[in-house]
């Protein structure tokens, strides 16, 4: 498993991605709309997408929150890319600094945690209107970090 794939395997957001994608052509393979040649070629496609790395500096954990921030299309217009950066790197600040042992099983850690991205989202202005959800993606996000540590 080349590093790639074994980092979008902690990232929540491609990870969910390339579950579709392979659903997909899986399912399009048994209603016979495409055949094996196709769906063979449709792999080595996102095999090649998987081991493309990204051109910025940002670290996985950084790159995993980041792409978790920015399924709010509210929030990629009317923020740049360099707030969701930094809000990104203090999320993983965050998680780092707020997270135990199997933190994700406590609700009193899960609570603290919680709290700590929705803080975090108020303090760089990130929209209001589906920050809930963002919050519920960046739990996700950090618990597939931590699990991942």
């Amino acid at each position: 498993m080349t590093a790639r794939a074994a980092a979008t395997r902690g990232n929540v957001v491609q990870s969910q991605k390339l579950c579709e994608r392979l659903t997909n052509a899986i399912a399009r393979y048994q209603n016979r709309s495409v055949d094996a040649l196709q769906v063979i070629q449709e792999l080595i496609g996102m095999a090649k997408d998987l081991s493309a790395e990204p051109a910025d500096d940002m670290s996985e954990a950084e790159r995993s929150f980041y792409d978790a921030l920015a399924q709010n299309e509210s929030a990629v217009e009317v923020m740049d890319n360099d707030q969701f950066k930094v809000i990104a790197a203090e999320l993983v600040r965050s998680v780092r600094e707020n997270s135990g042992v199997d933190w994700w099983q406590r609700d009193d850690a899960r609570a603290k945690m919680r709290f700590a991205v929705k803080r975090i989202l108020r303090r760089y202005g990130y929209p209001p209107d589906l920050q809930a959800q963002a919050v519920k993606l960046g739990i996700k996000q950090a618990e597939a970090m931590a699990r991942s540590m």
